[in-house]
């Protein structure tokens, strides 16, 4: 019996629109950051992932301890470090020599409990007697954070009277503790690494005469399989278009 044209033509027109307007693959990037960008890809992804059907997996941490953990073999597509890691990660075989492009940049701030009076951070002098009238400053010694305030401190000429109080972290999750449950009365993190915290507050950012940005480029996986993918994340999280989102979680664009 022939079958009525009018019967089967709308069933076949809907599988035709279905198929031309549903990608034909979507991939799940593994993404290895720095926990700098944490807030950003937290944000981001959901666009992300609306406009491309792609997945994101992110693995937040310390810059150095990621590092490790692909020189260690982790896999990943995606790694966002500072650009000197990046580099010895390319000199290895393990992120792909070009392009590795800046995505943000973070200055250094101080972190204080909720509610607590502000720190004076309008000079350098201020800055450098609020630290020293500090109980307790807490700082990751091996993040990018630490390594930085522990240079600036030298170069203060306070380095071991800070030392002397200071509650080095391993984390920057321990580090949040430390100012959360008072065990310390500041903290050295990036802005936009304090600004997420509940229970806790930027207390200030450093002097411009002292300030140390901390840069974090992205690099793609000489071994991924989802190459092309994690290519069109990188471009999403550097697109113009969503610098006003880097910029409400404490982050800038690094001009060129």
């Amino acid at each position: 019996m022939r079958r009525n044209a009018r019967t089967w033509w709308p069933v076949a027109l809907a599988a035709v629109c279905l198929l031309t307007s549903t990608p034909a693959y979507a991939d799940d990037i593994r993404v290895l950051s720095s926990v700098a960008l944490k807030s950003v890809i937290e944000a981001l992804a959901p666009d992300f992932t609306r406009t491309t059907q792609h997945t994101v997996t992110p693995r937040f941490g310390i810059a150095a301890a990621i590092k490790t953990s692909i020189e260690n073999g982790e896999q990943f597509d995606v790694a966002i470090l500072t650009p000197a890691m990046l580099e010895d990660l390319a000199a290895q075989g393990l992120v792909a020599a070009t392009p590795r492009p800046a995505v943000a940049r973070a200055g250094l701030g101080l972190m204080i409990k909720a509610g607590a009076r502000k720190p004076d951070v309008s000079s350098v002098s201020a800055f450098t007697r609020t630290l020293l009238s500090a109980r307790a400053v807490t700082y990751v010694p091996t993040g990018a954070s630490g390594v930085a305030l522990l240079a600036t401190l030298e170069k203060l000429g306070i380095a071991e009277a800070v030392k002397a109080k200071a509650r080095p972290a391993a984390t920057g999750d321990e580090v949040n503790a430390n100012i959360t449950n008072g065990a310390a009365d500041l903290a050295v993190l990036p802005v936009s690494e304090i600004l997420p915290v509940a229970g806790a507050e930027l207390g200030g950012v450093f002097p411009a005469q002292i300030q140390s940005y901390i840069v974090m480029s992205a690099g793609i996986s000489t071994r991924s399989t989802r190459a092309a993918a994690a290519r069109e994340f990188v471009a999403f999280l550097t697109a113009a278009k969503n610098t006003p989102v880097l910029r409400a979680k404490g982050m800038e664009r690094v001009e060129p």
